[in-house]
């Protein structure tokens, strides 16, 4: 336990740990990133919005499905077959021009081929309310996509703030380290010089081993961030990503009165369960339909060949057709009753998310106020850590403080430069997050 004192396995673990990169260097990319950049690759990169979009070509595929029930439906039939000798008994009577004089008809193979075809004229209304409720769907699925596209958007702002707090902590840590190391010399010479007492040399050797602990720990979460980054963004997990901060800047909140409004405007997810609500009002009409009749045009063409008693060609046909099928007045009931069903469904889900979105706004814009009020309060809280540790150092070099005073004036002062940078990012993601819950971040 005795060597932990004199800090030379901490030292050698720094040195290898800021060496290490220089041989990396070469297998690793540098690139600059700016937010927007970030998001615009999160979004192509998404396997979330890849999955939603699939979902809005099968909802654009069922929408057109829908309406090619309006176009006609037609049918070819046709057959060869090898008969037995049938008895053959023809109901007309032959002319006294036909051959065979009462002799017996044989038959053992006839052929026959059929056309049909059917354009629905009326059918409950089934076909119109069924593509106006594939309409509806088809809006919806779009919604979705942008919605979600904002969740995407939301997290990748919040990992490159984290990406912005995590490399400015190492580089926050690293600095103080070095006022560590310096301190632990000029302890050393006095210590040295029977100047100073053990004890306090071996209280600044300790800070300087909690500090370099700290940076471990600082750059194996940023390496860890960079990794995260380079997954959502797409690119090779060796990147290392400096984030573009130049855009960074402090919006101003509004009202609260003003985001509500603009969510009640803007929610994707509002706008998605509006189109779902037509779509069940429409599909109940569709279902209703199905109490009436079903008139159709139809049409068709047959031609018939029985060697030796029968040929037919170009018996074309045409007319209307009814269909009504009289177990739907006591079968579509039920089929009414679980659509109405579905129909309260989405009402509800729309009440809740009324007022989930109005808690969302509220709180994201409260959270938005404090942040701002913590900046100004991380500002002072500098400005009294840089005095306090001004003082406290000039106490202590006229021997009116110990070195425990100084040091915890040294952490103060750390702490207070820490908070103070990370909350201007802090601020950035929740004005984000106020963004989102109003549903114009995508803006």
């Amino acid at each position: 336990m005795k060597h932990r004192s004199y800090l030379k396995p901490g030292a050698l673990a720094l040195a290898l740990l800021l060496v290490a990169p220089i041989f990396k260097a070469d297998a690793q990319n540098t690139r600059t990133i700016t937010l927007d950049q970030a998001v615009q690759m999160s979004i192509a990169n998404s396997g979330q919005l890849k999955l939603d979009n699939a979902k809005v070509d099968e909802a654009v595929a069922y929408s057109k499905e829908a309406w090619n029930n309006h176009l006609p439906d037609a049918k070819v039939t046709g057959a060869y077959m090898r008969l037995n000798s049938p008895n053959v008994d023809l109901k007309v009577k032959l002319g006294s021009g036909s051959s065979g004089g009462g002799k017996p008809i044989t038959v053992n193979q006839a052929a026959y081929g059929i056309l049909n075809a059917s354009l629905p004229v009326f059918s409950g209304l089934r076909i119109r309310y069924g593509v106006e409720s594939a309409k509806y769907l088809e809006q919806a699925a779009k919604l979705d996509v942008e919605n979600n596209k904002e969740e995407v958007i939301m997290n990748t702002a919040s990992a490159f703030s984290n990406l912005f707090k995590a490399k400015e902590y190492v580089g926050l840590v690293k600095e103080n380290l070095k006022q560590q190391q310096q301190r632990v010399t000029d302890f050393s010479n006095l210590e040295k010089n029977g100047l100073l007492a053990r004890n306090d040399l071996l209280k600044a050797q300790l800070q300087e081993t909690n500090v370099e602990l700290t940076l471990l720990e600082a750059e194996n979460d940023l390496q860890i961030t960079y990794t995260s980054m380079d997954l959502m963004l797409g690119l090779p997990e060796n990147t290392i990503l400096i984030p573009d901060t130049s855009g960074f800047s402090i919006a101003d909140p509004g009202s609260l009165i003003q985001w509500e409004q603009t969510a009640h405007d803007n929610r994707k997810d509002m706008s998605s369960l509006s189109y779902r609500e037509k779509a069940a009002a429409t599909a109940i009409k569709a279902t209703k339909g199905e109490y009436y009749p079903g008139i159709a045009i139809t049409g068709g063409l047959i031609a018939a060949d029985v060697p030796n008693l029968l040929v037919l060609n170009d018996a074309l046909n045409i007319g209307i057709g009814l269909s009504y099928n009289f177990g739907a007045l006591w079968k579509t009931g039920a089929k009414v009753a679980q659509a109405n069903a579905r129909l309260h469904q989405v009402q509800a889900n729309e009440s809740m998310l009324s007022d989930k979105i109005r808690l969302d706004v509220t709180q994201a814009y409260q959270n938005y106020i404090l942040s701002l009020k913590k900046i100004d309060v991380y500002k002072k809280s500098v400005e009294q850590a840089n005095e306090n540790y001004r003082i406290t150092k000039n106490k202590y070099d006229n021997s009116l403080v110990t070195t425990t005073d100084l040091l915890e004036a040294d952490v103060a002062q750390l702490q207070a430069q820490l908070s103070s940078l990370l909350s201007k990012a802090d601020a950035l993601v929740a004005y984000k997050k106020l963004q989102q819950t109003a549903g114009v971040l995508t803006k």
